[in-house]
């Protein structure tokens, strides 16, 4: 099973965006979400809020499949090209090489180009350590 649900605000810049390089940057972004191939589990949008460009991305897989891969190059894609961008991508894989990994949620912070990986506080445990 592999799981992820993230949302991130799209910027040039962390203080002030050059609109015209943003919009062309943008629809950039929109051609290479277009491209996504993803099974109907899955799904990732680019919307615009009050001026805002957000993507956001939910899925729920049995298997940790090519959604993982193309999620991961995405990610890397936003904070590359909009270095300026903040949000946050949790995830978690039975399969995967986290430790606890299928009782725990990853979360991968972006903000300023740069995306750290760190083990969630809030939502981890998934199941109970104490009591049911």
């Amino acid at each position: 099973m592999y799981e992820f649900h993230g949302w991130f605000g799209i910027s040039e810049h962390p203080y002030e965006d050059d609109p015209r390089s943003l919009r062309a940057g943008v629809e950039e972004l929109r051609a290479r979400i277009g491209a996504v191939q993803w099974s109907a589990s899955c799904k990732v949008v680019l919307d615009r809020f009050n001026g805002l460009d957000v993507v956001t991305v939910v899925g729920h897989t049995n298997h940790l499949g090519h959604e993982a891969g193309q999620l991961d190059d995405l990610v890397a894609y936003i904070a590359r090209r909009f270095p300026g961008s903040w949000g946050l991508l949790y995830d978690r894989s039975d399969e995967g090489d986290l430790p606890n990994a299928d009782n725990a949620f990853r979360v991968r912070v972006m903000r300023r180009g740069v995306v750290e990986e760190r083990l969630d506080p809030f939502l981890s445990p998934c199941n109970p350590v104490i009591e049911d």
